[in-house]
């Protein structure tokens, strides 16, 4: 199976190249491309000096528009799965061939790796514990389904998923809202155990309780049009 890494990257100089050893070292039969989400710092700098594969965004997208490219990118190479890793550390490639053996053993349309079936490794804040438990509970409200880490930025979905998030992603805190549609619309979705790491450097794009606020609110109000629309 023709497979890519797509690893969204905002300001992440300090963390990129241990994130692509992690995956060339755990991951090997993956190929990845880094969304350089036109960071401010020297992502750029450290990733020509590396030879890494990146693509250089002129503007900022946010999360969304960066992930969405990486659709684009592997839809437009004719890769059969694509799986979301985060360039901040957090995630660990080790987890990855476990989650393809789930996707194509099970004929499944997407793999969420979540950080709460067995609850190891980093488990988030204790604000964001509350939020993820709250996004969790409304997301059953709506759909049905107990997923346990919506917000997870560790998922990896197939061809078809691949050309429906290349035409159309959400740009704002992406996960929730892209779960709840695809969810609506039948696909086939499974969660998996994986281990989280906490982040060594730099800060989340949501770290204040009003950006904290922000987002419950914004993603609320997203995955409750997205049930509706």
């Amino acid at each position: 199976m023709k497979a890519l890494i797509i690893v969204p990257a905002y300001n992440e100089e300090k963390n990129i190249v241990k994130t692509i050893t992690d995956i060339q070292e755990n991951a090997s039969q993956f190929d990845y491309v880094i969304i350089n989400d036109c960071s401010k710092d020297s992502t750029a700098d450290v990733c020509a000096r590396n030879g890494f594969n990146v693509v250089n965004l002129p503007i900022n997208l946010g999360i969304g528009g960066a992930v969405q490219t990486g659709y684009r990118y592997a839809l437009s190479r004719k890769y059969e799965v694509a799986v979301q890793f985060d360039g901040d550390g957090q995630h660990s490639a080790k987890f990855l061939s476990e989650m393809l053996d789930e996707l194509r053993n099970n004929q499944l349309d997407a793999v969420i790796g979540s950080r709460f079936i067995e609850k190891m490794g980093f488990q988030s804040t204790g604000a964001r514990r509350i939020g993820i438990h709250i996004i969790c509970s409304l997301i059953h409200i709506l759909t049905g389904r107990r997923i346990t880490d919506p917000t997870s930025g560790m998922r990896m979905i197939n061809a078809r998923l691949i050309k429906k998030f290349a035409d159309d992603y959400p740009s704002d805190y992406p996960e929730p809202e892209s779960l709840v549609r695809i969810l609506k619309e039948g696909y086939r979705v499974k969660e998996v155990a994986v281990i989280m790491n906490k982040r060594e450097n730099g800060t989340s794009s949501i770290n204040s309780v009003w950006k904290s606020v922000y987002y419950m609110i914004k993603v609320c109000v997203a995955i409750i049009i997205a049930k509706l629309g």
